[in-house]
């Protein structure tokens, strides 16, 4: 299983692009740049997205996909979320108002993006890759993911605050290779986090406690203003399990 990050920051300044991975080269995990980090080329081999929630640093740049590739993929692009998700992409974003409806162009029958709804705890395979939605805590109906191949697994967790199912099925994995895990603000910011449900590295701290097992813990999400606080604070850890999911880099599993 082949991962490479595009995106792993939680907002978009010189240097740091929105959440967006993608899983052998043809399977984009949230859509906040997959149009910027990829050459029109490499754009027309990614035939699925996966969506984990509805919030812009998640979905800002499918549009721009989709306008990119639609005229010369082969077929149409599949995106898998939430019944949530699906509703609030259809309502503010393909709605002809926001964004043309890709949903319904060039036609109803062969439209360029057809949705499918993930259930919660509910396996889908593409290409090989087993994909099992699991849900976390964040303002908006979320799902981080369980990614299997070949016998190997990646926890994703998308953006939340304190959660406690991520961390049961992460106990339950046994060949889990890493989980990643939204450390979103310094701790400084702690009011912030909370109402927004994301965490810090005080939290993170806390939600460590519920893991029992040894595996790489990869940090993403971090909001372009706090990157040199959460960098600082993280290190004072001296936790030696913990690493920067890092922008541009291939993890191979």
């Amino acid at each position: 299983m082949k991962i490479e990050v595009l995106g792993g920051y939680g907002g978009e300044s010189l240097g740091c692009r929105m959440t967006c991975l993608l899983i052998n080269d043809c399977i984009a995990l949230d859509a906040g740049s997959l149009s910027q980090a990829l050459p029109i080329e490499r754009q027309l081999l990614v035939h699925s997205i996966l969506l984990t929630h509805s919030h812009m640093d998640h979905t800002n740049s499918m549009p721009f996909f989709i306008e990119n590739v639609f005229s010369r993929a082969e077929k149409n692009i599949d995106v898998y979320t939430s019944q949530a998700t699906v509703y609030a992409i259809r309502k503010y974003l393909f709605n002809n108002a926001t964004w043309p409806d890709f949903t319904r162009l060039p036609n109803h029958l062969l439209p360029a993006v057809r949705f499918h709804e993930l259930r919660d705890e509910v396996p889908i395979e593409i290409d090989g890759v087993r994909i099992t939605p699991i849900p976390v805590d964040h303002l908006v109906p979320t799902q981080g993911f369980l990614i299997e191949q070949d016998g190997k697994a990646f926890l994703w967790s998308s953006d939340t605050g304190p959660t406690q199912r991520l961390w049961e099925v992460a106990n339950q994995t046994r060949n889990l290779e890493a989980v990643a895990i939204d450390v979103s603000f310094s701790s400084d910011l702690q009011r912030i986090a909370d109402v927004s449900f994301h965490l810090t590295p005080q939290t993170l701290a806390l939600e460590l406690e519920k893991l029992e097992k040894r595996v790489p813990v990869l940090l993403h999400h971090l909001k372009p203003p706090c990157v040199d606080a959460i960098r600082e604070e993280v290190r004072r850890m001296k936790n030696p399990d913990l690493d920067f999911l890092e922008q541009g880099k291939i993890y191979t599993f």
